[in-house]
């Protein structure tokens, strides 16, 4: 079959793909919602998704598929013994698990696992999760001792990343940046002991106003907005343990403003939960 009728053919699918989900979505909500729209934009994203990764290899698990080239081949039983392995504290901290497997490509360079998503940004990372399907980058690009499976295991990325999944499908994509990366920190820390660096080791840290971590995420000191956000679900656990943390989930995907939720899911008003917050971080709690 040629080039072309090969893309034509893929071409007129997503077209019929995208016209059936979007009659479907205004069928179900007539206003087509902002949760009807992002189903949209997830599907289409894991179909781009399946198209760059068409000439992948791929291995299953019980519940991953792992997609990879050859270069990376010695990795992956590795890279899928951790998902397995961190799969179920994970999902069992929630209470909530996926019905069909999760997608997990290995990018052999940053460069590709960048592109992959339409990351233009020259910062590295190990793993990232976009709309459905968590991406890392090759162990063999960033372990370079002997001891690669207890490295992968104590700092690798999918217990993080599977945390992002979850945040996204529970709360059905309602949820800002600084609280999935809260929350993926939070969790991550509990399964594999895993923490990052605080930002300044005498402790004498700032910090940024919520609506500036809700809208800006990326261009600030990623290590203080990270480590606010990890103090900040701190603060929802502490005030209203695990069960409130996940009450603010279940508002958020119920379509609550994030507002909202955190009244339903500890009882404070969002003012008065980010007064705890920058006190906890004036005081050097987190």
């Amino acid at each position: 079959m040629g080039k072309g009728i090969w893309f034509a053919r893929l071409a007129v699918g997503l077209l019929l793909a995208c016209s059936a989900l979007f009659f479907v979505q205004l069928w179900e909500w007539p206003a087509f919602s902002t949760h009807g729209i992002y189903k949209v934009w997830r599907y289409l994203e894991g179909v781009k998704a399946n198209v760059q990764t068409r000439n992948f290899s791929t291995m299953e698990t019980g519940h991953f598929v792992i997609k990879f080239i050859q270069k990376d081949k010695p990795y992956v039983q590795m890279v899928a013994d951790n998902a397995e392995e961190v799969y179920g504290p994970v999902t069992e901290f929630f209470g909530y698990y996926p019905g069909d497997k999760t997608v997990v490509v290995v990018y052999p360079d940053g460069e590709s696992l960048a592109a992959s998503f339409g990351w233009d940004r020259d910062e590295q990372a190990m793993g990232v999760y976009w709309a459905g399907t968590i991406r890392i980058l090759s162990p063999g690009e960033w372990i370079s001792t002997r001891d690669t499976e207890d490295v992968f295991k104590r700092e690798g990325p999918m217990a993080h990343e599977l945390t992002h999944l979850l945040v996204d499908n529970i709360t059905k994509g309602n949820y800002n940046r600084w609280f999935t990366e809260g929350v993926a920190q939070y969790v991550e820390r509990r399964v594999t002991g895993f923490s990052f660096a605080e930002p300044s080791p005498d402790r004498q840290l700032r910090y940024y106003e919520f609506e500036l971590l809700e809208n800006d995420f990326d261009s600030l000191d990623q290590r203080l907005a990270y480590w606010q956000s990890l103090v900040a679900v701190e603060c929802i656990v502490d005030k209203a343990g695990k069960e409130g943390l996940l009450q603010v989930m279940k508002a958020l995907g119920d379509g609550c403003s994030f507002e909202e939720a955190i009244k339903k899911g500890t009882g404070m008003d969002f003012n008065q939960f980010a007064r705890e917050v920058y006190f906890r971080l004036d005081h050097n709690l987190g």
